[in-house]
């Protein structure tokens, strides 16, 4: 995959000077992201290729920032970098410092995200106007559009929860309002809807266009497969929204399966330049002071016998060690999933469906069913079936730790966002003893998007 050029407007104020750049596709030397006029209106079948390429690379844009920085905040792990002790002081919130809107280093978890969303409207604007496909093949693509920008969108509001986020982005000089929390999760629950909806309108066999290995080598490439990836999305967003029926509903249309293998599931795909290299990867043992390291609470809090603990976490020889603010921090494990740095990445697997099943079961009172998710997670994981109390209560507790182990460090940032979903945001669950930081309910709006507002209001 060609990685994309990316237009980056971090400067303060720079929305102002003409137009809100958060959301603005900016390119022109990109074959992945022509000029938004040359594909507006009878874009030909190797342009919309190009955007569709363009839209896979923009969808992983996220996965560095958002992985280390909302694992961080729920102490999954720490990212130690001896060379800028902000990496460090702001994520963890060291010595009591806030989430501000200057926060160093957050931006990419809001803008990377509106890229993406953007990208996706030009898909479907492309194909929408254009007589090179056919109305099945639109659909396609359209449907397909749609659960990316979904994904994108759910994965801003996780990160400005309360903020509320901007929907309406069509319209780059007059973007829509920021919608609060509970009404953004409405509208992205309809995008993914209408993406479900025109990829049921999209035929059978596979996608009319060529996607990468991330969904081919893994058997998403057909319709049916795209719808079931839509689906399990879907039922991610509907725990969130706490629509328990809702989500069991989600499952059935998914690609989950209790039996079935807990790895199945879409990918990122990474290569050699001019591709990007897979940013989770690190040399095992490598003599550095940069590391993703396992936050010590998590090897702390493990169950003896947890294969998850032998197959994701290597203990090095020697740990990384910084100091920062005063406070020497140190790991002594490092990430060991990924083989080489063309790994890809999965972001979304059967594992977490399968959680869902159990979380969603428990919660509407399907004893059975939830004891049957949560024991496939255990046995997978080598350590026996559950034999706690089975209230409502004391299952969701199973699961959340379960969750902790088995979707460690994904790119989601989990822990941290099922912590705040289930109100345990605190001292007893997010381990600062050690760092002496912060812990984070959510992260600031943008400067330039406060400055935009306040344009707004004046022009």
């Amino acid at each position: 995959m060609k990685k994309l050029s990316l237009y980056t407007p971090i400067l303060i104020g720079l929305m102002l000077m003409s137009s809100c750049s958060f959301f603005e596709l900016s390119a022109p030397n990109d074959p992945n992201n022509p000029s938004l006029g040359s594909v507006s209106q009878n874009a030909s079948r190797n342009q919309v290729q190009n955007l569709i390429t363009g839209l896979e690379s923009r969808h992983r844009d996220y996965v560095f920032t958002v992985t280390m920085l909302f694992g961080s905040m729920g102490r999954e792990l720490w990212y130690l970098n001896a060379s800028d002790p902000r990496w460090q002081t702001d994520w963890l919130g060291m010595n009591n410092r806030q989430a501000t809107a200057n926060m160093f280093g957050y931006l990419a978890t809001y803008q990377n995200p509106y890229f993406a969303i953007r990208q996706a409207q030009t898909v479907i604007d492309a194909v929408q106007n254009t007589n090179t496909f056919t109305e099945q093949e639109k659909n396609a693509v359209s449907g397909f559009a749609k659960t990316i920008m979904a994904y994108q969108y759910l994965l801003v509001a996780m990160g400005q929860y309360e903020n509320g986020i901007r929907i309406d982005v069509k319209d780059i000089q007059n973007p829509g309002p920021f919608l609060p929390l509970a009404e953004s999760l409405t509208q992205i629950k309809r995008v993914l809807d209408e993406g479900n909806t025109e990829l049921g309108n999209a035929g059978t066999g596979n996608f009319p266009l060529r996607l990468t290995s991330g969904f081919t080598a893994n058997n998403f490439n057909t319709i049916a497969a795209l719808r079931q990836l839509n689906r399990g999305l879907a039922a991610r967003l509907a725990v969130y929204r706490q629509q328990w029926q809702e989500a069991v509903e989600a499952l059935n249309g998914s690609f989950y399966s209790l039996t079935g293998s807990l790895d199945l599931g879409p990918a990122h795909t990474y290569g050699a330049p001019p591709d990007a290299f897979n940013p989770l990867f690190f040399v095992q043992n490598a003599n550095v002071t940069t590391m993703m390291v396992v936050h010590p609470s998590v090897l702390r809090d493990t169950i003896a016998g947890d294969a998850r603990v032998r197959n994701k976490f290597f203990r090095r020889t020697v740990p990384v060690s910084v100091t920062s603010d005063g406070t020497p921090l140190s790991g002594q494990y490092q990430d060991r999933r990924f083989a080489s740095n063309t790994s890809e990445v999965k972001f979304l697997r059967n594992e977490e469906l399968v959680l869902i099943a159990a979380e969603a079961n428990a919660q509407l009172g399907n004893t059975q069913a939830a004891l049957a998710a949560i024991n496939r997670i255990r046995t997978a994981a080598g350590i026996g079936n559950y034999a706690g109390a089975t209230t409502k209560e004391a299952l969701i507790d199973e699961i959340l730790f379960q969750r902790r182990y088995s979707l460690w460090a994904e790119p989601w940032g989990h822990r941290w966002v099922d912590l705040r979903r289930y109100d345990r945001l605190n001292a007893q669950n997010v381990d600062i003893s050690l760092d002496r930081g912060t812990i984070f309910k959510q992260l600031a709006r943008p400067q330039a998007e406060i400055n935009w507002d306040e344009y707004v209001k004046t022009r």
